[in-house]
């Protein structure tokens, strides 16, 4: 015990130095802090190995609860200080305040060109400049409404495919429907048109970025810099090269045919810019890269959550069913011009924004620029903040009856998800809210239209409805549903 008694000590006072409100990260800074509520996590991890994962929001999510921090936890990230909030006010002040202006850039996601792209450009100046060029010239309402050709085509495509998977299987495994509309409709958006070749390639590196920015790499969090764990640098440099080689040719060759002002997409758009707006080509490529990036994902995720909920609940796909019938008749298709005359179908997009929203962690993360003061906590300079949307959505002291799918509850009460209540901001809030939230809607309440018009959608198997947490917060198991034909006089 005398040989024992000062190795005990040694560890007594390490444990003392690590195990603190917050985790390994806030070492320095528990004493300065008392009012830190936090799991303490693991020596130098932190709380990694509990908290990354497939279900990390609804972790996080209990674990606030169990410390008594929904409004404010902090933990570890290997060494990155991090804070949390899963109530309303707390998250209005970080994602509307000046002090989180910036956001936390991954490894992965600075060697694939987000740096220069609107989402992840350090606020200043360049932010500025792009942020005006998305509101003013690709995501204005008068481009959105004049995509409405493009999604209405896109749509015929998907119905169609719909049908021949029925005719063919008997089943209807919606995913990849999803995924490739949302792919054609992003890439046409962005280029006007692209040869099979390319959208087959600029697919692939889609999905290969998707697996890159949505891996867990501990350089993000420890000082490991020296080291390339898993190859992630590798792979982003080569995926990096062969965007600039595609996209780069896409733009020079667009150039050099002239006689852009007049398209109607992305490129046309930047290309035709006044010329004390225009951006460099690798700039140019770096927006253009991100738009399609964030473009494909969140659409057909958030229309598969959709269907799966109409599957599930045939009253509520009966009860839009019947709206669309008394708006639209049966005799032509759905339209833009009819979706502020359809309240509840737009109910039921609302209700699974709150239930399933696509972005729950990772689309949250903001960075104090300086000290600033969080409710009555103090947080340091250079801490990560999240919110976990997810955590506030399923709140019972914020919302009745949480965990049960119910879209009138959106007809009695009319919350906007816009990023102005904090109750559901399925997009974001503040300065670094989506600029293409009123397209991505656009895009999501006319398909889903489209596809209750024409089909009846009834369940293939058991609906599961599990979670998995990658870039998106996607089912587990991809969605398979039979269909019946309701409009059977009108073609797609």
């Amino acid at each position: 015990m005398t040989i024992l008694l000062p190795f005990l000590i040694f560890f007594a006072i390490l444990l003392n130095y690590w195990l603190v409100p917050g985790g390994f990260a806030w070492r320095s800074h528990h004493q300065s802090h008392p009012k830190l509520r936090g799991p303490c996590g693991w020596p130098i991890l932190g709380t990694l190995p509990d908290q990354m994962g497939a279900l990390a929001h609804r972790k996080l999510a209990a674990m606030a609860a169990s410390h008594c921090a929904a409004r404010l936890m902090a933990f570890s990230l290997g060494n990155t200080r991090a804070v949390i909030s899963s109530h309303p006010e707390t998250a209005k002040e970080i994602l509307c305040g000046s002090s989180f202006s910036d956001r936390p850039i991954k490894v992965s996601a600075r060697l694939l060109m987000f740096e220069r792209a609107i989402g992840f450009a350090p606020s200043g100046k360049y932010w500025r400049h792009l942020r005006r060029i998305a509101a003013n010239y690709m995501f204005s309402p008068r481009r959105i409404s004049s995509l409405e050709t493009l999604r209405q085509r896109v749509a015929d495509e998907m119905l169609e495919g719909v049908w021949k998977e029925r005719e063919e299987r008997g089943v209807v495994e919606l995913r990849g429907i999803f995924q490739r509309g949302s792919l054609s409709n992003i890439l046409e958006s962005v280029f006007g048109s692209c040869l099979d070749l390319e959208r087959a390639e600029l697919g692939n590196m889609v999905r290969e970025g998707y697996d890159l920015i949505a891996n867990f790499n501990w350089e993000d969090y420890l000082p490991l810099r020296f080291l390339d764990f898993y190859g992630v640098k590798r792979k982003c440099h080569r995926l990096s090269g062969k965007v600039k080689n595609v996209v780069g040719q896409m733009v020079r060759e667009r150039k050099r045919a002239g006689e852009f002002s007049g398209g109607n997409d992305f490129l046309s758009a930047l290309l035709s810019l006044p010329t004390e707006d225009q951006l460099n080509d690798s700039d140019m490529v770096a927006v253009l890269w991100e738009m399609i990036f964030r473009g494909t994902d969140t659409i057909s995720v958030l229309l598969e959550w959709i269907m799966a909920r109409m599957v599930l609940h045939q009253d509520i796909q009966t009860k839009v069913q019947e709206e669309l019938d008394k708006c639209v008749g049966n005799h032509r298709h759905v339209q833009d011009s009819d979706l502020p005359n359809l309240p509840y179908l737009q109910a039921v997009v609302k209700e699974v924004l709150r239930m399933h929203p696509p972005g729950p962690l990772l689309s949250w993360a903001r960075l104090a620029v300086h000290d600033v003061h969080v409710g009555k906590v103090l947080v340091p300079a250079g801490t990560t903040a999240m919110v976990n949307m997810w955590a506030i959505t399923h709140d019972p002291s914020i919302w009745k009856d949480p965990w049960t799918f119910n879209p009138e509850r959106f007809i009695d009460e009319d919350v906007s998800i816009m990023g102005s209540d904090l109750r559901l901001a399925p997009f974001g809030s503040g300065r670094r809210v989506c600029p293409g939230k009123a397209l991505g809607l656009a895009t999501v309440h006319l398909w889903l239209g489209r596809l209750l018009h024409q089909f009846r959608w009834l369940p293939a198997q058991h609906v599961d409805l599990s979670e998995c947490l990658k870039l998106s917060l996607e089912m587990k198991t991809p969605l398979a549903c039979r269909v019946v034909r309701r409009c059977s006089g009108m073609s797609f």
